[in-house]
């Protein structure tokens, strides 16, 4: 079984969000517990695993996501660079489709500038109590917080840009939290600090509970964060998303009805074989 791991909404190497890649051959899925030992070995916030679908079908792809620890419902990063990998090994020219086992149909458009769009369900936030324990996990107290429903984050709005690039969480504590209040993670967001800015908003996401200590660049917040920002700011153009983690990675958003298309760029950056 061959792997590539590809660095994902960035245009250089070691940067943006390494996802692993398995194109598998047409047939049957292999069997789970292989499927997340693969992606333990691998040891990055997601390896997806995509499976060719039979000619004729409402998709072209099957797709699924694992942590390190656990199958995930939704990730941006690693289905833009399964698509990059499929572009680069010449298996699509055009849109693919994709099916997924927990958030629906998705779609991807290779882009004439070598960017890769996403089509993804929004996931508009519904406000909710800040929860317990939640400020002393951060250190900061947020200003609002939102559920994302079918997403399963929490989308916590901080004062300024400068309390999400200082936040360095408990993550013990947060991996606790997250597992009381059933959420995938923890997304903390603010505006950017600067109108002149290369971007609209910053953000940072945290899922120790599912393996992933702090995520570089997160594709699959951005359908959350896309319609916050969108109706906090009165736009309805593409908004820019930095991620500030250490990597760093931009994602551009724009709203289409009950949908998200995001929008980047990958990069592959190692090919192998798996000996099993």
């Amino acid at each position: 079984m061959r792997i590539q791991i590809v660095d994902a909404f960035t245009t250089r190497p070691f940067a943006g969000n390494p996802a692993g890649v398995c194109l598998l051959a047409a047939g049957e899925w292999p069997d789970d517990l292989r499927l997340r030992q693969i992606a333990a070995e691998v040891n990055h916030s997601e390896t997806a695993f995509a499976l060719p679908l039979p000619a004729g079908g409402d998709a072209d792809w099957e797709i699924r996501w694992f942590t390190p620890l656990v199958e995930t419902n939704l990730c941006g990063h690693a289905t833009l660079a399964t698509v990059h990998t499929m572009r680069r090994e010449g298996l699509l020219t055009g849109p693919v489709r994709f099916r997924s086992r927990f958030s629906g149909m998705l779609a991807a458009r290779p882009e004439a500038d070598g960017s890769i769009t996403l089509d993804f369900p929004a996931a508009p936030g519904t406000d909710v109590p800040v929860p317990r324990g939640l400020t002393e996990a951060l250190g900061v107290r947020p200003e609002a917080a939102l559920r994302t429903g079918a997403l399963g984050d929490l989308l916590t709005v901080l004062p300024d840009e400068a309390a999400v690039r200082a936040v360095r969480p408990d993550l013990a504590a947060l991996a606790e939290l997250t597992r009381r209040e059933e959420l995938r993670g923890i997304i903390v967001t603010a505006a950017a600090a600067s109108a002149d800015a290369e971007y609209d908003f910053v953000s940072r996401f945290f899922s120790p509970a599912e393996g992933i200590p702090e995520d570089p660049v997160t594709g699959s917040a951005h359908t959350a964060l896309a319609p916050y920002w969108a109706a906090r700011l009165g736009r309805r153009d593409t908004l820019t998303g930095l991620q500030a983690s250490a990597r760093t990675g931009l994602v551009r958003a724009a709203l289409h009805g009950d949908r998200v298309h995001l929008t980047g760029h990958a990069v592959t950056v190692l090919e192998a074989t798996l000996n099993v």
